[in-house]
């Protein structure tokens, strides 16, 4: 049993986020994360002007540091206290950590004002889910743009916290969390942020290094399971896999472009200014709204699979360990 208790935690996160998602009135740890770095922001550039450099890897480490010791610290009193509270608490951290249900429901919105013709609609949905200026994009624009998030995002809230979680427990999974929440608040290459949230993006850069490249590779698998075009998802990925500026944002991009047989990325406005990016995949079929529940599918399989790695892994290392 007692190495049962190792994977508990993740699994039943895993199960709890695939029923209920993230419930918008209840009060969400990541969200008090941003809150924390939008703040601390604040604070640091009064407090520290013309250091931005500096100023940035303060910010980086209090938000690290908190974020991290404080989930800590709650679960090692729960588990002295009883092994079972410990559990049920760690499961509901793990809980708040992944995000398959939310990007699926998400992105979802976005599938139904496209089917629906809504382009308004589906610009608004697929407003909060990117970081890209959505008022340029017209319906094509604005389904690509939903299914690299996606794409994206299977890693980033998913199998990448599920792979901290599996070697460092809920603790390591903030840790993860916390950083990934400072790449997409202050991580941009833009003249406000390209200093201060260096230290961010090449932090979240080395975490996301191992995860993606995973996630890739188990992507793959899922194509293959789910009888998407397989082979073209590796063939565009070893082609395509480094067409980002992130050296890890188009390990999963390009593994979903293949798999599905379209082109994704390509220029973007971000703050009203033109990005030039490169073009991952193959225009082979145009881009239509059910790729997004065809990306979803790609999602939810990947994060099966990594699920069961996470969980082998545990019980393996926990029963060495005991």
């Amino acid at each position: 049993m007692k190495i049962w208790i190792a994977v508990l935690p993740l699994l039943a996160g895993f199960l709890l986020d695939l029923l209920l998602g993230d419930p918008y009135w209840l009060p969400h740890p990541v969200r008090l994360i941003g809150q924390g770095i939008a703040g601390l922001e604040r604070v640091l550039r009064k407090r520290l002007p013309g250091r931005e450099r500096m100023a940035g890897i303060l910010l980086a480490a209090v938000i690290l540091a908190l974020s991290t010791a404080i989930p800590a610290l709650v679960l090692f009193l729960c588990y002295r206290i009883c092994v079972w509270l410990g559990v049920a608490v760690e499961s509901v951290f793990c809980y708040y950590l992944l995000a398959a249900r939310c990007l699926a429901k998400e992105s979802g919105k976005v599938y139904r004002a496209a089917v629906a013709g809504d382009v308004e609609g589906a610009r608004r949905a697929v407003s909060m889910i990117v970081g890209r200026d959505t008022a340029p994009l017209d319906m094509h624009g604005i389904v690509k743009a939903a299914v690299e998030t996606v794409a994206e995002n299977t890693s980033d809230g998913v199998t990448a916290p599920m792979f901290y979680i599996m070697l460092l427990g809920a603790g390591g999974g903030f840790f993860y969390k916390a950083a990934n929440t400072m790449d997409s608040m202050i991580g941009y290459k833009n003249e406000k942020y390209l200093d201060f949230g260096r230290f961010a993006a090449k932090l979240d850069d080395v975490l996301n290094f191992i995860p993606s490249r995973l996630t890739a590779l188990l992507m793959i698998l899922s194509a293959w399971l789910l009888r998407y075009d397989g082979r073209n998802a590796y063939k565009i990925w070893r082609r395509d896999r480094f067409n980002h500026a992130s050296p890890n944002s188009a390990q999963t991009e390009a593994v979903c472009a293949g798999a599905l047989d379209v082109m994704l990325a390509g220029d973007a406005y971000y703050f009203g200014q033109l990005c030039k990016k490169k073009t991952i995949g193959d225009d082979i079929r145009p881009i239509e709204p059910n790729d997004i529940r065809r990306a979803n599918r790609l999602m939810y399989c990947t994060s099966v699979l990594m699920l069961a790695i996470a969980a082998a892994f545990r019980v393996i290392v926990y029963g060495i360990l005991l």
